[in-house]
């Protein structure tokens, strides 16, 4: 999978998440129908919306974005539905060409940490899919523990 179809994926599921979450909002408080829906929606919009962020950093430091680039990418997923203009912007401007930097370069910053860390990763696919994974798992852990925006309702 390329790197602009792995953003491209997340970036359409974070759209579509918003709009589970927003339709559980609409059964909760407009047809009374309970909390479960936005409970569901929330829980699996919340696993995309992080899941869209980790895919933002590590998309943005193969492609080397710069790092106001990458914030902004992974701002653009607290705006309902940003991520497909963004991802249109990207796709404009070119910065989602390329593939997986697996080796290095003469680039100037494939000496860096996140370079040499990303090459390392890219080259072990099994521990890059096993590191998302338990990032993905311990961020969402650590909301759940913190509690959902604004507290329950």
């Amino acid at each position: 999978m390329s790197p602009r179809l792995f953003y491209r994926t997340f970036a359409v599921a974070e759209s579509i998440t918003w709009t589970l979450l927003i339709a559980g909002m609409v059964l909760k408080y407009g047809v009374q129908l309970g909390g479960w829906p936005v409970s569901v929606a929330g829980f699996l919009h919340g696993l995309v919306f992080i899941g869209y962020g980790l895919t933002a950093v590590l998309v943005g430091v193969n492609q080397r974005w710069p790092k106001r680039l990458i914030a902004f990418g992974v701002a653009t997923a607290v705006i309902p539905y940003a991520t497909i203009p963004f991802d249109a912007w990207l796709e404009r401007r070119g910065k989602l060409d390329g593939n997986w930097r697996r080796n290095s370069t003469s680039h100037p910053a494939d000496g860096t940490w996140p370079n040499v860390v990303l090459r390392a990763l890219l080259n072990r696919p099994v521990l890059l899919g096993a590191t998302f994974a338990v990032l993905l798992v311990g961020i969402m852990s650590t909301l759940l523990v913190v509690g959902p925006p604004g507290g329950r309702s």
